[in-house]
C-alpha cells in the first residue's frame, strides 16, 4: 500500500489525523510510511507571531474569546484522544513554509528522516508552541532528528527546495484539494479530514478488501 498526504504544520487536524492513520496502519499490521507533502494554509502568513492564537481563532471563524478557548479545548480533547498533547493555546502562528522546504530535504536523505522531522515539527508547535518561521527552532528540531547541521543552514539561507514544496501545492490544486490533510491512498482512493483510528482502519479494510485476490 502506497498512501501520501498533504499536510501542514499550522494545522491540527494533519497532526491527528496523520496520528490516526499510522495507529490504523499498525493495527491492520500494513507496512507503509506514508508521505507527507508540502501544503500551507495561509501562504502569506508572518514570519512574526501577529498575536495569542485564541484572537486569531475568533476572528478567523468569528467567535467570541470564550467561543474560541472552547474550540480550542476540543481540538486538545481531540489531540488527547490520538495520544497526543496539544496546548493549542500556547501555539504562535508563523509562517511554516520554511518547515516544509527543511522537510523536503530530509525527504531526500530518507522517508524515515522526513517523517521523524515532520513528527518533531508538529510537536514544536502544537505542544511547546515553537515559532516554526524561527530558524534556531528549525535548525534544533532538524539536529534532534540526526540531519547534517551544514546541509540544514544552506537551506535556510538559501531558496532551496522552493521548487518542490510549490510543486506540492500546484498538484493539491490539479486534484481540487482545498483543505487538509488530504490522503490519498493507493494513487486512486482520496480520504479528506481527520478520520478516527477505527474510521481510518474501515477505509483501509474496504481498500483491502477491493484488491484482487
Amino acid at each position: 500500500m502506497k498512501i501520501f498526504y498533504w499536510s501542514d504544520y499550522a494545522c491540527p487536524y494533519c497532526y491527528i489525523g496523520e496520528t490516526n492513520l499510522k495507529a490504523a496502519l499498525n493495527e491492520l499490521g500494513i507496512d507503509c510510511l506514508p508521505e507527507m507533502r508540502a501544503f500551507e494554509l495561509s501562504p502569506d502568513a508572518s514570519r512574526v507571531c501577529p498575536g495569542p492564537t485564541r484572537d486569531l481563532v475568533a476572528k478567523k471563524y468569528g467567535l467570541t474569546a470564550e467561543q474560541a478557548e472552547a474550540s480550542m479545548q476540543r481540538i486538545n480533547e481531540m489531540a488527547a484522544d490520538a495520544g497526543l498533547f496539544f496546548d493549542f493555546g500556547k501555539t504562535r502562528y508563523t509562517s511554516t513554509f520554511d518547515a516544509h522546504r527543511l522537510t523536503k530535504l530530509a525527504r531526500s536523505v530518507s522517508p524515515e528522516q522526513a517523517d521523524a522531522l515532520s513528527e518533531r515539527f508538529f510537536r514544536e508547535n502544537f505542544s511547546n508552541g515553537s515559532q516554526l518561521a524561527d530558524h534556531e527552532v528549525l535548525l534544533s528540531a532538524a539536529l534532534a532528528v540526526g540531519m547534517e547541521e551544514d546541509a540544514v543552514r544552506e537551506v535556510l539561507s538559501s531558496d532551496a527546495y522552493t521548487d518542490e514544496v510549490r510543486a506540492d501545492e500546484q498538484t493539491a490544486r490539479r486534484y481540487g484539494v482545498t483543505g487538509v490533510p488530504y490522503f490519498v491512498i493507493d494513487g486512486e482512493f482520496a480520504v479528506p479530514g481527520a478520520l478516527g483510528t477505527a474510521e481510518m482502519i474501515g477505509v483501509l479494510r474496504r481498500i483491502l478488501d477491493r484488491r484482487p485476490a
